[in-house]
């Protein structure tokens, strides 16, 4: 809705009860979850049996919260390393890809950035097979051929990251893009014009212009890494992530620590979202 035209009562109420009604579609499900998360039940279901916090402090089974529960904490971890090193990788590879496409013109440019973007088009599943594929083709060649064994090719945390990788590089090459391209490059050249090198232009002036966007890339990455699950599954050992270590509680019927998981994981993104949102507020003069 446009507010500059001109609109009936009618149109105006029928805008805000579908907006009501879209957040409701959003918000419901999320709450339905975290409430169950407080159920002193031993399923995340129906009937409510009380309030109670066993699913995130109880110390025995089989209420045994998920403070104490010492495969979904080592998950957590196994998360959190990954979505680092995804993060770590996809942010610096991304500040150069925003230079080389924002910066430079050269033969081929519109083909290699379609191809960055092929990535976002690509199912999940279909990458991680891909990667699974092709990453086993190359460790069975070189098995066979050369008695050569390497563990990094082979279904596990290094061919996690690389297919999670593989994605978020390019979701973050357009936030950090989309910043670079609203810069004054004559703060540059001024900088220039005063003796500084190159190297000392980027660090203190192009690369503080682009810290929002940085932190917020950053945190997008690290989100979309910590909470992948169709490519991962792909591609994942021995050591199991977060998601595959619920999806396999999940199917073995679980108890509601699940859920106080889930609650968990709501509140470190809101955390992190609002974050970000305050991070690249524009600053008042």
């Amino acid at each position: 809705m446009i507010p500059s035209i001109p609109s009936s009562r009618f149109f105006r109420r029928t805008y805000a009860a579908y907006v009501a009604l879209f957040f409701v579609y959003l918000i419901l499900p999320l709450a339905v979850v975290a409430t169950f998360a407080f159920n002193d039940s031993l399923f995340p279901s129906l009937p409510w049996n009380g309030g109670t916090l066993d699913w995130f402090v109880g110390q025995k089974e089989p209420a045994l919260g998920i403070f104490y529960d010492g495969e979904l904490l080592e998950s957590i971890l196994v998360s959190f390393w990954v979505a680092v090193a995804v993060t770590i990788l996809s942010i610096s590879l991304a500040t150069c890809n925003a230079f080389l496409f924002e910066r430079h013109d050269f033969i081929g440019k519109g083909f290699l950035y379609m191809m960055m973007l092929t990535p976002l088009v690509i199912p999940g599943v279909i990458l991680g097979v891909s990667i699974l594929i092709f990453s086993s083709s190359i460790a069975n060649g070189l098995e066979d051929n050369y008695d050569l064994e390497l563990e990094l090719l082979r279904p596990g945390l290094p061919l996690v990251i690389l297919g999670q990788f593989a994605f978020i590089t390019t979701i973050a090459t357009l936030v950090i893009s989309a910043r670079l391209r609203r810069f004054d490059r004559s703060l540059e050249e001024a900088a220039l014009n005063l003796g500084a090198s190159n190297f000392a232009v980027i660090w203190t002036v192009t690369l503080p212009y682009l810290r929002p966007a940085l932190i917020g890339a950053g945190i997008v990455s690290f989100l979309m890494s910590f909470e992948n699950f169709n490519t991962t599954l792909m591609l994942v050992g021995s050591d199991a992530p977060l998601t595959i270590a619920m999806f396999d509680r999940l199917r073995e019927g679980s108890t509601p620590v699940l859920n106080a998981v889930s609650v968990l994981l709501m509140v470190g993104s809101a955390t992190l979202a609002l974050i970000s949102l305050f991070v690249q507020k524009p600053k008042s003069d």
